[in-house]
């Protein structure tokens, strides 16, 4: 078997980006179709377009709302042939920047994604998410490149609510852990596998730091660090490295309403990842570690805090049945692993959680 590495072609992070976008975006395409959300145009389309009037190349706005669904792309390029666009940017949240990678891949043409947070380690993949009309998960893409250009403008990530930025540290989490017991079941560059560890250590040093500054409004070296670790780490750490229990259990907690109505992506993942840690049944120490990071930067540590009752069995072992499901990336560990293990390790991640809340 052959390894792989996969990254955007380009990525670009610092303060005041979006205000030079079409400097960048120019050796991409010199007719751009920018996807946008109402509110995201009235704070900062002003200065993208004043960007691309400088630079002399052309930007059609496009308020993106609702979903990314099928119908929605196909609108999309229906306006990229209406204008004769050559080159697709995404600003805004995942869905947005799904969208803009979806509709640029079925057009085969090259795409820019600029997130407006620093909350999953999507953005820097080969990887688009639809959904349909109402709202519902309707299939993962998988795209023909990754982005040909990341900008990550960190003082519009820096006004964003902590909170994402949090959330994106528990998706960056989970990197490290996953691709590790990957590397178990399958090649894993090298390089992927740095990354990853990398992220972690990132994660360590900086996270309670960039919260803090967060929380006063000030963009430091440490918010810088973690925007990078949060997204390009993680993203290449994941893509190049592998999934495993992390994100296979936290797709089982998302069948549980009281979670996917509380908890975001990254704030599930990051107490998955300590439930792979107790199915790994590694040291004590390096699972201590975890939870005092969660602890540290406000990441949940129990069941309770994800919105679910410990005493909620029936629920428990539905999450668990699915984690265990055909095609779960949990089939990647390095050892079988079965519903009733996944049970046993929530509650007893759980029961150890409790003490560090």
């Amino acid at each position: 078997m052959s390894i792989q590495f996969s990254a955007p072609g380009r990525y670009l992070q610092g303060p005041g980006l979006l205000s030079q976008l079409a400097e960048h975006t120019a050796p991409l395409g010199d007719r751009a179709l920018v996807l946008i959300s109402p509110g995201g145009y009235r704070r900062m389309g002003a200065s993208v377009e004043a960007s691309f009037a400088k630079e002399g190349t052309a930007a059609v706005m496009d308020q993106f709302q609702g979903e990314p669904s099928l119908a929605q792309i196909h609108r999309l390029q229906r306006k990229l042939e209406e204008h004769r666009c050559n080159l697709v940017i995404g600003i805004g949240g995942g869905k947005i920047l799904d969208a803009a990678k979806a509709a640029a891949h079925l057009a085969r043409l090259l795409v820019a994604v600029c997130p407006t947070a620093a909350s999953t380690d999507a953005p820097c993949t080969a990887l688009s998410v639809l959904y349909t009309d109402e709202g519902l998960l309707d299939r993962y893409l998988a795209l023909s490149s990754n982005p040909q250009l990341v900008v990550m403008d960190t003082a519009v990530i820096a006004a964003s609510p902590v909170r994402l930025t949090v959330s994106g540290m528990g998706d960056a989490l989970s990197t490290w852990f996953e691709a590790r017991a990957a590397a178990c079941t399958k090649p894993v560059s090298a390089a992927a596998l740095a990354l990853a560890h990398r992220c972690w250590q990132v994660l360590q040093s900086d996270g309670a730091a960039a919260k803090r500054d967060l929380e006063r409004g000030v963009l430091s070296p440490a918010v810088e660090r973690i925007v990078e670790a949060n997204t390009l780490l993680s993203g290449i750490g994941f893509e190049s490295g592998g999934l495993a229990a992390a994100h296979a259990i936290h797709n089982g907690l998302i069948t549980l309403e009281e979670c996917r109505s509380r908890c975001s992506h990254g704030e599930i993942v990051a107490f998955s990842t300590v439930v792979q840690l107790f199915l790994e049944d590694g040291p004590a120490a390096e699972r201590e570690e975890v939870f005092s990071f969660l602890a540290q930067v406000g990441l949940p540590r129990s069941l309770e805090q994800l919105g679910i009752s410990p005493c909620g069995e029936t629920g428990l072992r539905k999450a668990a049945e699915e984690a265990c499901s055909a095609g779960s990336p949990i089939h990647n560990m390095p050892f079988p692993v079965s519903p009733q293990a996944v049970y046993q390790a929530l509650l007893a991640a759980d029961g150890e959680g409790r003490r560090y809340s």
